[in-house]
Formats: structure tokens, sequence, C-alpha cells
């Protein structure tokens, strides 16, 4: 009998320990999404005109600096904050989203007025106030921008930089103006990021390219296929529309970089739009009530419902295709006249210096770009 106990607790304890193994041999691990993170903060006091309008007419450009970023072979998500300081000293226009439309608003929304600018505490808000993801491999930036004295404030930069990097948050400094003054330099040295400088008053220079009307204007032609539904959808198909108005605004160019980036994978609207609803497993089409849906779709029937966001999601796709067809082509264009004019990237702007950190700091988290 005692033998026989003894080997019920070996053939027990055999069990406990090999078990769990077998069953973590067999199921495999769920890559999580990379993400990045990037919160864009700044100065908008009466001399920052300049630097806000650069942040405006660039989201674009810099939101399709990574349309081919991968990490481990996935593409990332991409959020991105914004904050103004100066009057109030710290503003969160809006929190970390994947919503550029979003984004762009808050931009065009900053007024220019203001004279208190408190970086560390600006950076302060931001580290403590976003929901800052903690996977390790996440890419997390924060971007401040402005020419006033960064010892400004009740907050001491030296703390709000250390608190930051704690956190994995690296801190960029990006002084307007001639030069990179001590406090701004030593800003990005404390979280393991970099100072730039740049003249916020310039224009940025575009190369103008054949493809770029047509670009902007299927860009503007996509918003037809878009289905707005429940209570979020006429202010996101709105907010849309205004934010197509405010790039053409701003420039052909910045028309022609949003159309590009609304037909990449970082454009979502789930949240109003019934075809990227659907398509993320958001919403269910069976349980939408008629009310919440377009006219058009109220009195169809389940199929013809799912007929109709098939039929939307189909022509999105060839619009998108084009865009990134004439895309490529406006690409080895505009390289083949830098080539022969000898034309450089230009001077430092916002974009330029934005750009060039975030790549360099991406790579130093394995991600890879194809160009």
């Amino acid at each position: 009998m005692s033998l026989r106990i003894t080997q019920t607790i070996y053939l027990a304890l055999f069990a406990l320990l090999v078990l769990p193994c077998v069953g973590r041999a067999a199921t495999k691990p769920v890559k999580k999404q990379p993400v990045v993170q990037i919160a864009i903060l700044l100065d908008n006091s009466g001399s920052m005109s300049g630097l806000i309008n650069q942040a405006r007419s660039e989201l674009w450009k810099v939101v399709n600096e990574f349309v081919t970023a991968k990490l481990g072979g996935q593409t990332p998500t991409l959020q991105v904050a914004v904050y103004h300081y100066g009057n109030p000293p710290a503003t969160q226009l809006v929190p970390l989203t994947d919503d550029l439309d979003r984004v762009s608003e808050a931009l065009f929304g900053i007024p220019v007025s203001g004279g208190s600018e408190y970086c560390g505490a600006v950076i302060q808000s931001a580290t403590n106030d976003l929901q800052w993801s903690t996977d390790n491999s996440a890419l997390k930036l924060i971007f401040i921008a402005g020419n006033e004295p960064f010892t400004q404030g009740p907050v001491d930069y030296k703390i709000a930089c250390k608190e930051a990097i704690g956190k994995g948050i690296i801190i960029n400094t990006i002084h307007c103006g001639d030069g990179i003054p001590e406090g701004w330099r030593d800003g990005a040295l404390l979280a393991d990021g970099t100072s730039m400088n740049i003249n916020h008053t310039e224009a940025v220079v575009h190369i103008e390219a054949p493809q770029d009307k047509r670009i902007a204007s299927l860009g503007v032609e996509l918003n037809k296929t878009y289905i707005p539904f429940g209570l979020k959808g006429k202010a996101g198909f709105d907010r849309q529309s205004l934010q197509d108005s405010n790039a053409s605004g701003s420039s052909l160019a910045s028309a022609q970089q949003r159309a590009v980036s609304k037909a990449s994978g970082f454009y979502k609207n789930s949240a109003w739009d019934l075809c990227d609803a659907c398509r993320d497993g958001k919403v269910d089409l069976a349980k939408v009530k008629a009310e919440d849906l377009p006219e058009v779709m109220r009195k169809m029937n389940l199929e013809q419902r799912k007929a109709y966001v098939t039929k939307k999601r189909q022509e999105r796709d060839v619009l998108k295709k084009k865009i990134v067809k004439l895309n490529v082509e406006r690409i080895e264009y505009v390289a083949a006249v830098r080539k022969e004019t000898a034309e450089t990237e230009g001077k430092q702007t916002l974009d330029t210096v934005l750009i060039g950190a975030i790549r360099e700091q991406a790579i130093k988290k394995e991600f890879t770009f194809d160009k």
C-alpha cells in the first residue's frame, strides 16, 4: 500500500510538471500588434504661428513615414496626441488616438496666443495623463517645440524628463530659432532623445509632381465609400470632410499627402464608419438598429445591407490601389527631379526633423522601413 501511495504521488507530481509544459507547447503565443505613440507638444505663443502652420500642413507627411514600417513583420498601430502650452500653460487637445482626423482637427483648432511657456509642466502632463503602452517593444516619443527658455515654470524640466524616460518615453526637443540652448539640449539628453532646431518661419518646400492633383482628388472621392452610423456617424463624416478642406487649404502638397494617408492602414474610422467597424469586428451588422443607419440602408434587409457594405468596401479598395500606384509614380518622379537638379530635402522644418528623429529611434527599437 505504501509503495502504491508513493507511486501515485510521483505520478501526480509528474503530471503537474509535464502537463503545463505540454499545454504551453501546443498553444502558440499570440503576437501583439506593435504600437508607436507620439505626443506633440507645441508652443502656441504669439510668435509661434509659423510652427503651428508647419504642424498643420505636414501632419500627413509624417504619418506616411510609417506606411512601410514593420516590427517583427507586423505593421504597427500609430497613435498621436497633441498638447499646446503657452496660455494656459498646458492643454491636452487630443489624447493618444489612432483617429487621425481628430489629430488634424486639434492642430487646426490651436489658438495662437499666450506667453507662459512652461516646458517642464507640459512634459509632466503628457507623461502622467496619457495612456502610454506598457509593452516594452512600444515606441513612445514626446516631441516638444518652442522658443522660450526650457527652465520656465513651476516644474523642473530635469525631474519631468527623468520621469518620462523612467516610463520608457523618449523626449525630443525642437528649438525654434538659431542654435540649441542648453536647456533644450539637456532635456533631450536626460531622456535619451534628440535635440534639434528649426526655422519655424520657413515655408515648407515641396516638389510638385504631375500626379499630385489626381491623388488629392481620389482622396476626396474616398469619402463616398464611407457609411456613417450610430451616434458618432455624422460628426465623424463631417470631420473627415472638414479635414480634407483644411489640408487642401494649406497646400496641394498637404492634400496629396492626406490622400496617401487615407489610403493607408493607419487611417481608421471604425468608431463611425460601418465598413471599418465590420472589418475590425467592432459591430455586428445584424444588431445595428435601422435608425442608426444612413437613410439609404434603413429599408434594406440584412442581406442587402451586407451587400451594400461589401460594395462600398470594394469601391474603397479600388480607389486606395489607384492612390498607392500614383504615389509610387510620384515618388519616382520626385527622385528623378532631385537627381537632375541636385536638390536636397531643403531646410530644417518641423516635418524634416520629426521624420528624421522618428526613423532613427524606431530603427533603434528594431523597426524596419522599406525605403
